[in-house]
């Protein structure tokens, strides 16, 4: 076994691979940006090393600075986690080439089903048929109208060098075929360094299902059961179960046999994901391979009870796989939902901003996975999980009871969550009955009954009392509720003595509060940033004519990107902003002339 690893990643999945490696007697070595400088990971680690800027691209995707972290520290072997250089097959052969074991399958194995055109076409050769769509990049819109020509509209631009809905589009006309091929390359250039997309043909209502393997170094490879990740918005999963509750034992048998010859095909060794979709009738395409561990590895992890995390590691360091296809038997289900900081009830708008109040579920049959605590900042420049909730049962009921159970014992104040998403979604007769698919949440849900999680935080002992208080930041006005002892005088609008008392217990106001009009002041047709960002495409220019509603400009916080509309019709009177720049909640950025 290694002595020490280098955990080349951050947040939540960092924290579970430092955590794999203490039950393994290894020490942990983690990076960090300026951002993260003191995360939790950082601090669970046994060394941290700085790599660089906030920035993903000047730190978690800087090959050299890792390799050179993996050199200083004495590490013997590079864990990836799962986003950034995960399915990197440059920076795999990188880690090899320097001397240190990469945890995760060959640099050849990454290449060929990482690339997601080269994995159809080794899938179609294993006789696992993939989703009808291009073997090959496309590099204009054009070919998209030829494709959908072909196939049908809708088509999927997804990208080449990695999953999870990152980099994806779904295009329904020749008029948003330009608009979504750019759109597309950009966020999938920013998430994986790699701007190659290609097409596949869209399945309407398809359910979207996926293998968990393991293979070892001596030839011996399972298949620990499947995952239904159908539950999805915008193509990014939000509520995962294992086993799948909608396929037949027979089903299930022929995608882990199916997922196993595609692991013998391309020769992989680790943990691996094969991913399908479902149609209507039953029929499974092969989707992708994920070549690396999945963010919802854990709902397989209770059921089988096999440590996933551990098992790469120990596969890695030679070791054989400790049981055979028969030895793996289910028990009981498990559900999980992501935590997002993003507000459902503002059309999911990211919330970057301090965590003022954590307080995660406890009891039976219940697991959080997570790289945040009271204090913590959530930053514009990485994805928006904050924490995973697991729910375990004997069977599937049980598993939903306990999960909503849990969801109603979260706290976390200062950044909005999705959590009052997950309740409906599971208090839902589709979901109940597992009769959702993965357009679910967009065309079944009635999402304008969601309220906003409670905001009331837990308090540290009996005896205070909620205030209202009007806060000023620059121009704008907030109201915010404060929590005081009951001896504090009340002096004036809201405020009470003494004033250390206030500054000790008012919340502070997040930067990404997307306040009312009346609450900001803000003149009609004066555009600002409903978050903090950076600016990445502009889409007017000044003069033009622009009805309320229209895109002006797109902001990417969190690894999404997210336009920003005109709230009147005019015209545009004068930018404000420009690509590149980074913005702050509230900063104009377009201002309309709406004489």
């Amino acid at each position: 076994m290694f002595q020490k690893i280098l955990i080349a990643n951050r947040g939540e999945i960092a924290v579970r691979v430092i955590r794999a490696c203490r039950d393994l007697g290894v020490k942990a070595v983690a990076v960090y940006s300026d951002f993260d400088r003191n995360s939790l990971h950082t601090r669970l680690a046994d060394e941290s090393y700085y790599i660089g800027d906030s920035p993903a691209t000047e730190s978690y995707l800087k090959i050299e600075r890792i390799l050179e972290v993996g050199r200083e520290s004495g590490a013997e072997a590079v864990h990836p986690g799962y986003g950034f250089l995960a399915e990197n097959a440059t920076f795999a052969a990188a880690v090899v080439d320097s001397g240190m074991t990469w945890i995760g399958p060959s640099p050849e194995a990454i290449a060929a089903m990482g690339d997601k055109v080269s994995a159809r076409k080794l899938s179609e050769s294993a006789g696992f048929p993939p989703v009808p769509g291009t073997l090959e990049m496309i590099t204009s819109p054009s070919q998209i109208v030829e494709f959908a020509n072909e196939h049908g509209w809708p088509v999927a631009i997804k990208a080449s060098a990695g999953g999870g809905g990152k980099g994806m589009r779904v295009v329904h006309s020749e008029e948003e075929a330009e608009q979504a091929f750019i759109s597309a390359r950009r966020e999938a250039s920013s998430y994986f360094g790699d701007d190659s997309v290609y097409l596949e043909r869209y399945i309407a209502r398809p359910r979207h299902v996926e293998v968990q393997v393991l293979a070892d170094l001596h030839g011996n490879a399972v298949y620990v059961g499947e995952r239904d990740c159908s539950c999805q918005r915008k193509y990014q999963k939000v509520i995962e179960e294992t086993p799948c509750p909608s396929i037949s034992d027979e089903t299930r048998r022929s995608l882990g046999e199916a997922a196993l010859k595609l692991v013998r095909a391309c020769g992989y060794q680790s943990a691996g994901t094969v991913e399908c979709l479902l149609d209507e009738d039953d029929n499974f395409y092969f989707l992708e391979m994920n070549t690396r561990i999945q963010v919802e590895h854990c709902v397989t992890e209770e059921v089988y009870g096999v440590d996933l995390v551990a098992s790469q590691i120990k596969i890695a360091a030679g070791e054989p796989l400790p049981f055979s296809q028969a030895d793996l038997v289910g028990r009981g289900h498990a559900i999980e939902c992501r935590i997002n900081a993003e507000d459902p009830t503002q059309g999911f708008m990211p919330t970057p901003g301090t965590i003022t109040s954590w307080q995660m579920p406890q009891g039976p049959g219940i697991r959080v996975d997570a790289g945040y605590e009271a204090g913590s900042e959530v930053g514009q420049f990485y994805d928006n999980l904050v924490a995973k909730i697991i729910a375990s049962g004997s069977d599937r009921q049980q598993a939903r009871a306990r999960m909503l159970r849990a969801l109603q014992e979260t706290v976390i104040e200062g950044v909005a969550t999705n959590i009052p998403l997950h309740k409906a979604i599971l208090t839902h007769p589709d979901f109940i009955d597992a009769k959702h698919y993965t357009r679910f949440i967009e065309e079944e849900l009635d999402l304008r009954s969601l309220k906003g999680h409670p905001t009331k935080p837990v308090l540290p002992h009996p005896g205070y009392q909620e205030r209202q208080v009007v806060v000023e930041v620059g121009s704008k006005r907030f109201d915010v509720k404060v929590y005081l002892p009951e001896s504090a005088q009340p002096v004036g609008a809201g405020l009470s003595r003494p004033l250390s008392t206030v500054n000790k217990y008012k919340p502070k106001v997040p930067a990404s509060v997307a306040p009312t009009r009346a609450a900001t002041g803000t003149a009609p047709g004066v555009v600002t940033a409903p978050m903090q960002g950076t600016i990445v495409q502009i889409l007017v220019e000044e003069g033009q004519q622009v009805a309320a509603g229209d895109a002006l400009c797109i902001l990417e916080a969190m690894k999404m990107e997210n336009q920003v509309v005109a709230d009147v019709s005019g015209r545009v009177k004068e930018l404000k902003c420009k690509v590149g720049d980074t913005v702050g909640a509230g900063d104009v950025l377009v201002i309309l002339d709406s004489a």
